[in-house]
């Protein structure tokens, strides 16, 4: 026989008192029915606080994505300009490494004492140094990773892609310090050098649109593949040209098909020469200084336009002057 249950209400004043029977059967179901609701609102109250916790939780990280995203943008701006910086060291030190070569005792380049006395000591592979920068340990420059940026083989981005930041920075770091290295002996070199850095035609003679290069060519006359001996800079008439180091004027006149010419000795076996000048500014003997107006741009002599012809030769022999231009 199943249990059932009575409850009697009794009330204050006079009245009926009632009677309610409850079945243990209905008990059960309405004990296990409210344990089934409290649960599911359990669950649901856990599952709602998950999911809030999981949106916080995925804000933060997108905010977090954000940064290294930004971060990482920032970082490859400063490599790539980083990278630029280099690539300009290293032109600038190629081209110091070719004024330094002057020394080499192959192209029999006479190089006085310094002013300290001390001779010039020959470096591995050209240049020189007196006898204090040699036991300071500064040596010639040299070549910083392969092309002088921070990754040898390939770009930054794809170096970053594959490496570890931080071990391509340690990398960057090291080469940086090394041309800050080189820099610091060239600056020794050349306050011990000064002479020979003042006698290095290391200027352009005149801005303008470069029409020939140090090259082999068609002559535009004869139509004859002949050796260009200098390079040709156009400009128009009456242009100033500038003397691109210290010297002596040890020319001055006519010289052919080059028409109006000005030759400038600047020591240590170099000679500049300029031809198709309008006018020439300085006289026989006169000194000059890097930068002071010489001439002016001309279409003398056989020239088929108004420009400067300009050569640079080492104790007689012309050389390209692009390789002693230290402006860009």
């Amino acid at each position: 026989m199943d249990k059932s249950y009575t409850i009697l209400l009794v009330p204050d004043r006079d009245a009926k008192v009632k009677k309610i029977r409850l079945e243990h059967r209905m008990l059960v179901r309405f004990a296990v029915a409210c344990a089934v609701v409290l649960l599911g609102l359990m669950g649901m109250m856990a599952h709602y606080f998950s999911v809030v916790s999981k949106v916080a939780e995925n804000a933060l990280i997108r905010a977090e994505n954000l940064e290294l995203q930004n971060r990482w943008r920032e970082a490859e701006q400063k490599f790539a300009h980083i990278n630029d910086e280099l690539d300009r060291v290293k032109r600038l030190n190629a081209n110091l490494r070719h004024i330094t070569s002057l020394n080499d005792p192959d192209r029999k380049l006479s190089m006085p004492p310094s002013e300290s006395g001390q001779a010039p000591v020959e470096f591995v592979g050209g240049g020189v140094a007196t006898e204090p920068a040699r036991a300071a340990g500064v040596g010639p420059v040299g070549k910083v990773g392969g092309e002088g940026k921070m990754i040898a083989d390939g770009d930054s981005k794809g170096a970053l892609e594959d490496g570890d930041l931080l071990k391509q920075l340690d990398e960057l770091g090291k080469k940086v310090k090394a041309q800050e290295g080189e820099a610091r002996a060239l600056q020794s070199y050349f306050e011990d050098q000064q002479a020979l850095l003042a006698s290095a035609p290391s200027i352009w003679p005149v801005r303008g649109w470069v029409t020939s290069d140090f090259s082999v060519r068609l002559d535009p006359y004869t139509g004859e593949r002949v050796m260009h001996e200098g390079i040709d800079v156009a400009g128009s008439v009456g242009t100033p040209v500038r003397a691109p180091a210290d010297g002596t004027v040890v020319f001055n006149g006519l010289e052919g098909g080059y028409g109006h010419v000005l030759v400038i000795d600047h020591g240590y076996g170099l000679k500049t020469r300029y031809g198709h000048l309008s006018r020439i500014d300085v006289k026989l003997g006169d000194k000059v200084k890097r930068g002071q107006f010489i001439a002016a741009v001309g279409n003398s002599g056989r020239s088929t336009g108004p420009h400067l012809h300009y050569e640079v030769r080492v104790n007689g022999v012309a050389d390209n002057p692009r390789k002693f231009i230290l402006e860009e």
